[in-house]
């Protein structure tokens, strides 16, 4: 059977969706409409529309803290979302989940802020697969900070030894929050993979035909019977951890921050009691690299999906207008009526 060519205009009008629906989101939650912590998908369209628009009926996703990007790409009315996120008794789950704790019965699509979590709950629709519906698949999204959880770990051993139709989706921006990722993960996440038996995938998870051209291979391994396998996709999320990400924050308005956070930096810096003045150095250096390698991330445009995919369509500008005008309407109509409603 050939494989699937992936449809570029399709998937870049989905992308485009999500990223004109987050940065509504985000500027409505800087006005104050949506309380509490949010983060984005922003930066993992590509990842999200190569993998979630080859679902079939009876696929199941589980989904991490920044689930909205699939959600709006398996079909979720972004009415519904964005609803939810205002905490309206007519949001998805009736405002009581926000935008981290989501369920999509029909769409068997479930999502949560324990970091990790969605390891086990795809290994638990996987197992539903597997039993009730042969030549279904899970997903388990989640980021590279996620891979030193315990669950999720036997999340992998288990879909390995029961040869479960899952895809680990791992979105790796190197960075666990705020700590560089390397300096708290021991070896690569390919030999981990490997060694608890995952078959092991990688692409530029900024290309959305890389993305869907690895997701097509592990797709047809799972729906065969062949077991799970470990998808690997590095990106960049250009808003941080969670909107008012202290790191972007200095990247962007480095003197405001630091003149708020100098004080504090200093007299932590020469405290008579706790670690050695050399240590003292070390974390002001470790913390001075990480605000460099943010401002570098604030200059994003290789890495951004959307402009890649641009460019490999080539389509005529007047297309590309069109999309953007049709979308940029959708959404501005979903936003006047989730306001206005509240």
């Amino acid at each position: 059977m050939p494989h699937t060519k992936p449809d570029l205009p399709l998937l870049y009008r989905q992308m485009l969706r999500s990223r004109l629906f987050e940065e509504a989101v985000r500027d409505l939650w800087q006005a104050g409409w949506i309380p509490g912590e949010m983060h984005l998908g922003l930066g993992e369209e590509a990842i999200c529309a190569g993998i979630v628009m080859q679902l079939r009926r009876g696929d199941a996703m589980a989904l991490d803290h920044r689930g909205t990007p699939p959600l709006l790409m398996r079909g979720i009315a972004p009415d519904s979302l964005l609803k939810e996120f205002m905490g309206a008794p007519d949001g998805l789950c009736g405002g009581m989940g926000g935008h981290m704790h989501l369920f999509a019965p029909e769409q068997l699509t479930a999502s949560s802020g324990i970091v990790g979590a969605a390891g086990p709950t795809a290994a638990g629709f996987g197992l539903a697969a597997q039993q009730l519906r042969p030549g279904t698949v899970s997903l388990a999204f989640f980021g590279e900070g996620a891979v030193n959880q315990g669950m999720l770990m036997e999340a992998f051993n288990l879909a390995a030894v029961w040869k479960l139709p899952v895809l680990f989706v791992c979105k790796d921006n190197n960075l666990a929050i705020t700590t560089a990722s390397d300096t708290v993960t021991g070896g690569r996440l390919a030999d981990r993979a490997r060694g608890f038996g995952l078959a092991y995938f990688a692409a530029d998870g900024a290309d959305v035909e890389a993305v869907w051209r690895v997701a097509d291979k592990a797709l047809r391994r799972a729906r065969r019977g062949d077991g799970p396998s470990f998808l690997h996709f590095e990106c960049v999320h250009p808003e941080g951890h969670f909107l008012g990400d202290p790191l972007i924050q200095i990247a962007r308005q480095p003197g405001d921050q630091l003149k708020q956070m100098a004080p504090s930096l200093l007299k932590a810096a020469v405290r008579g009691r706790g670690a050695s003045v050399g240590k003292r150095v070390g974390s002001l250096t470790t913390i001075s690299r990480l605000v460099g390698r943010t401002a570098l991330k604030e200059i994003w445009g290789r890495h951004d999906p959307l402009a890649k995919c641009r460019k490999k369509m080539k389509l005529d500008p007047r297309q590309l207008d069109a999309i953007a005008a049709a979308v940029k309407a959708e959404i501005e109509a979903v936003v006047a009526r989730a306001t206005n409603a509240a």
